[in-house]
């Protein structure tokens, strides 16, 4: 079912009711029952679904240490005790947790049987109204509406704190680091997501620079220029420059560009995160992750691009 366009909500954008920033602590009951609504319409109602149901609570119970979502031990497992505990549960984290599980399946086990078998054929068997992508479609638009400052990107919960830099910049580099020649780089990339959402930033600023070597590392070996296995982030950038990865219209970009990625991402992380501390703590704060996320993304985004270009004037 597309999402509507209602009047009252005309008039909370004509009036600017809509928040200017994202909030991270806080998950209205309205959204909550938006969101019951679109796994509802993309799960089904039928057998199949069920067991759909039974997969998400089960996995929760596993990882949670529990036997059950729901003190009443009658109560039979379906919807209704994953809608109850959705609905009533206070932590962010642990509805993010059923959120994640729950489009990941969609993504996954309808997406995929839709992919592999007649489209009417799944909708009829699982008694679908919402096709998966729409699912995940609607389901980021309601993190927007709300001001909520996540979406549901490449089968995992990211944070998101700018929506231009999330469309523009981010959205693009895991589109492109779904490619299975960088499933490594992907991986690292979302592990730095999920450390900063956990307010892990120094370990975001690990796997920032990992999935940025990753990336490298990955554009080097496929054009066969010789890299050491143990080559650092600085041997990468000068191989790629060397290589005349990055056509420069002047000597002064290329320059310019080779400083911002030497003294971006790994620099920040050497400093800050990858050694040792000495006697006093070394704090990592969160605009500093943040800015090493974002960096990481556009660098990503950089090189991969200019190496599709290139790949495709060289033919």
């Amino acid at each position: 079912m597309a999402i509507i366009d209602l009047f009252s909500k005309r008039q909370k954008r004509l009036r600017g009711e809509y928040p200017d920033v994202y909030v991270y602590d806080e998950l209205p009951r309205a959204f909550r029952v938006q969101v019951i609504h679109i796994i509802k319409g993309a799960i089904g109602s039928s057998c199949n679904s069920n067991k759909i149901y039974q997969v998400i609570h089960d996995i929760l119970c596993q990882e949670y240490g529990e036997f059950r979502l729901s003190d009443d031990r009658f109560c039979s497992i379906d919807e209704s005790i994953l809608n109850e505990f959705f609905l009533n549960e206070k932590s962010v984290e642990k509805c993010l947790d059923v959120i994640e599980i729950a489009f990941r399946l969609i993504d996954r086990i309808i997406g995929d049987g839709f992919k592999n078998y007649n489209q009417e054929y799944v909708k009829d068997e699982y008694k679908i109204t919402i096709l998966p992508n729409e699912a995940i479609s609607d389901l980021n638009t309601r993190f927007k509406e709300h001001g909520i400052g996540f979406q549901f990107e490449s089968s995992e919960i990211i944070c998101v704190d700018s929506e231009f830099i999330h469309s523009e910049v981010v959205k693009p580099t895991l589109l492109i680091l779904r490619g299975e020649q960088y499933a490594g780089a992907n991986d690292e990339f979302l592990n730095a997501h999920e450390h900063y959402r956990h307010g892990l930033y120094k370990e975001c600023l690990n796997d920032c620079l990992k999935s940025f070597e990753s990336t490298m590392r990955v554009i080097c070996n496929s054009r066969g220029w010789s890299v050491p296995s143990n080559a650092t982030a600085s041997k990468l950038i000068t191989t790629c420059f060397d290589n005349g990865l990055l056509q420069p219209f002047f000597d002064s970009q290329i320059n310019s560009v080779k400083s911002l990625l030497e003294s971006g991402v790994p620099t920040i992380r050497n400093k800050l995160g990858g050694h040792g501390q000495g006697e006093s703590p070394v704090v990592v704060s969160e605009h500093l992750a943040r800015y090493a996320l974002h960096l990481t993304a556009t660098t990503i985004l950089l090189l991969a691009e200019a190496d599709a270009n290139t790949t495709v004037e060289n033919n």
